[in-house]
């Protein structure tokens, strides 16, 4: 500390009417409205930071990260001064600014902090024309429930000012503690510039047997792997995890440094746009490969020659190996946790485990709940990503760590592994149909209309002919959800048809971008039978696809011709 101390100023300014937090996505924009608009990042800090109690606030330390997009180098700043002049005593923030959002909630959990800014828009692009968000992590570690985003909503909706110290710089490049003396403060503001990678591997270590991963990446019989961070926050915990300490060679590891705007990529793990990687297992050389998101909480599974795993496949065939996992065994096997949406082939593992299984809307959030109160610790959603109780969020890199525990205890190839899981348990063959970038109230008027068709009485019992397929409806509903720890309802979460042969249609608003909306399609058949275990997914499906888009009328209302993604 140097100098006079740093004033601390307060701006007046005007409320903005669209700050509502896309649940525990936080407030996802474009990255244009961040940077151009008057005071619209500071009016959304500021509400964050006005929604932890004046004396919960005070002293406390918090946690900062970013996916290193376009405008995290300013927005953290921001953040920084914000901070300061709300009171907060310490920031920790990963170096350059980087932090994956599961090491936040490894951090904030080992640090016992009051909370996380995480500067992410998940999977979504960068750059100026990209996207931009800002995601808030409560003590748990986990995404922030619903009551603390209508705070923030309602906050942002009425507020005149905002508090900042818009001449205290920090560098994000220097690790260890700064500290700053501020105006009307007895104590100093600290922040701590820290390796992004350390906390959160000495935390692995301890859930995983590293051993077991190095012999299988380095011993005689070495598994080849290609891993592409997709030039997000992975690629600095890809080099010093999977290469650094696990032995993996550094060619292993691709597209692993940082880029704001992705290197003009999409940082979402799919057949859609990873396609580097597929490519490369395509060829035969490599026996694993993995792909995250840019945040680091998604991934991706495939095995030679390109086998894909779905992520609900994943799901299931990780909850049918916990044994392979030092961490289970340990700490036992309590429940199991899915969002709506995906497939039921963890059910089927469940009922033969003799485990329960909630079924919970999309979002991470809710199943913070479920494991804050000892009732879950493995949980997963369709949209890749896997985690459980060792953390509040979804974790790509520990469940990518957990496949390769596998692979090293069955001594099976990826392919092998899925094939038994599906002789075991069958197949549920599963896709998701993304129509993005609607307008918000035609898909409004598709759903209100579809909920009353679908919920009508007479619904139930009607029978779908589509070629020599027959399906008859034996349950809908507009799902809604009864958290079993705490009582709190939530409603229209997506409708449902379920089938007599329990094929699943699901229709489902996303919540993610406030700007255009995306209207979801999943389609789910189970097939017991070996011998159809090899049919391709979208064929399976096709009937139930014809369908859905005849009872929602989606490519009339909406002038698509298809979806926009198809996973």
């Amino acid at each position: 500390m140097e100098g006079s101390p740093i004033p601390v100023l307060t701006v007046p300014t005007a409320p903005y009417e669209d700050q509502r937090p896309a649940g525990g996505g936080g407030l996802r924009r474009p990255t244009s409205l961040f940077e151009g608009q008057r005071n619209y990042l500071p009016n959304f800090i500021q509400s964050v930071l006005s929604s932890i109690d004046l004396r919960d606030r005070q002293g406390c330390t918090m946690v900062v990260g970013s996916d290193g997009r376009y405008f995290s180098k300013t927005a953290t700043e921001i953040v920084v001064q914000m901070a300061a002049a709300n009171g907060i005593g310490r920031l920790i923030i990963g170096q350059n600014g980087i932090l994956s959002t599961p090491a936040v909630s490894c951090i904030i959990r080992k640090i016992k902090a009051a909370g996380g800014i995480i500067l992410t828009a998940s999977h979504c692009p960068g750059g100026p024309g990209g996207e931009f968000g800002v995601k808030f992590n409560v003590a748990n570690g986990g995404p922030a429930p619903d009551v603390v985003s209508d705070k923030i909503y309602q906050i942002s909706k009425t507020i005149e000012e905002y508090a900042i110290c818009p001449d205290l710089r920090i560098d994000l490049s220097r690790l260890g503690r700064q500290e700053f003396d501020l105006e009307n403060k007895f104590k100093p503001f600290r922040v701590e510039i820290v390796d992004p990678v350390d906390i959160y591997l000495n935390l692995l270590r301890t859930v995983l047997d590293f051993h077991a991963i190095k012999s299988l990446l380095t011993g005689p019989s070495q598994l080849k792997i290609r891993v592409d961070a997709m030039h997000g926050v992975m690629g600095p915990y890809v080099r010093k995890v999977l290469c650094d300490e696990l032995g993996a060679p550094a060619n292993s590891a691709i597209n692993c440094v940082p880029l704001e705007d992705f290197g003009g990529q999409h940082p979402d793990p799919n057949l859609t746009y990873a396609t580097t990687l597929l490519e490369a297992m395509k060829g035969g050389e490599y026996g694993f490969g993995a792909a995250f998101d840019a945040d680091g909480d998604r991934y991706m599974i495939l095995g030679q020659n390109g086998f894909f795993v779905s992520p609900s496949d994943s799901l299931a065939i990780i909850a049918a190996n916990l044994s392979c996992i030092p961490y289970f065994r340990q700490m036992g096997i309590r429940g199991f946790g899915r969002s709506m949406p995906t497939s039921t082939a963890l059910d089927r593992v469940a009922k033969s485990m003799k485990v329960p299984v909630y079924e919970i809307p999309a979002g991470w959030r809710f199943f913070s709940n479920l494991m804050d109160s000892g009732r879950c610790n493995l949980c997963g959603e369709e949209s890749f990503g896997t985690g459980s109780d060792h953390l509040r969020e979804k974790d790509g890199l520990w469940a990518v760590l957990v496949w390769l525990s596998i692979i090293a205890a069955r001594k099976q190839s990826v392919e092998e592994i899925v094939r038994d899981h599906w002789a075991k348990f069958g197949r549920h063959y599963y896709c998701r149909f993304d129509y993005e970038g609607l307008d918000p109230k035609t898909t409004y008027y598709i759903m209100r209309d579809l909920e009353a068709l679908v919920t009508d009485k007479s619904f139930i019992g009607q029978q779908f002919a589509v070629g020599s397929h027959v399906y008859s409806v034996a349950k809908t509903d507009s799902f809604e959800y009864v958290d079993p720890v705490d009582g709190t309802v939530t409603k229209k979460q997506g409708l449902r048809i379920i089938f007599s042969d329990a094929s699943r249609l699901i229709f489902r608003l996303s919540s993610s971008s406030g700007v255009r909306a995306t209207l979801r399609l999943y389609a789910e058949s189970y097939e017991r039978d070996p011998s159809g275990h090899d049919q391709e997914p979208q064929a399976v499906l096709s009937p139930l696809i014809a369908i859905a888009l005849k009872i929602s009328q989606i490519h009339e209302r909406t002038g698509r011709r298809g979806p926009t993604v198809i996973t």
